[in-house]
């Protein structure tokens, strides 16, 4: 089952700075190529993609493959130049999202 997932984003910074945007999600991966106890395989179960936006507008996207790690921590650079808050969604396969959000004060 997955947790909350965490995002570390400055509260305050200044009109033009980059800061730094740090994400981890809880996730228990399945490759698609393990077979459970019965012999059937257990079906593949990854996060596949990854989206953040800021006042609505992407900044960062992520298409994350099989070689992503069972709890995926993505870290990346963003511009500020206005208040406002970060969008994060973590996209599974089946259909499943995860969704934080975090708030950021701009001098």
């Amino acid at each position: 089952m997955s947790r909350a997932p965490f995002v570390k984003v400055p509260k305050n910074a200044r009109s033009g700075e980059i800061v730094s945007i740090k994400t981890k999600l809880k996730h228990p991966m399945e490759t698609g190529w393990r077979e459970n106890k019965s012999g059937q395989i257990v079906p593949r179960n990854r996060i596949y993609k990854f989206i953040c936006t800021f006042n609505g507008g992407e900044v960062f996207r992520a298409d994350l493959h099989s070689g992503v790690s069972a709890d995926p921590y993505l870290m990346f650079p963003a511009e500020v130049t206005e208040n406002g808050i970060f969008h994060f969604i973590w996209f599974e396969d089946g259909g499943g999202e995860y969704e934080a959000s975090a708030e950021i004060k701009v001098s």
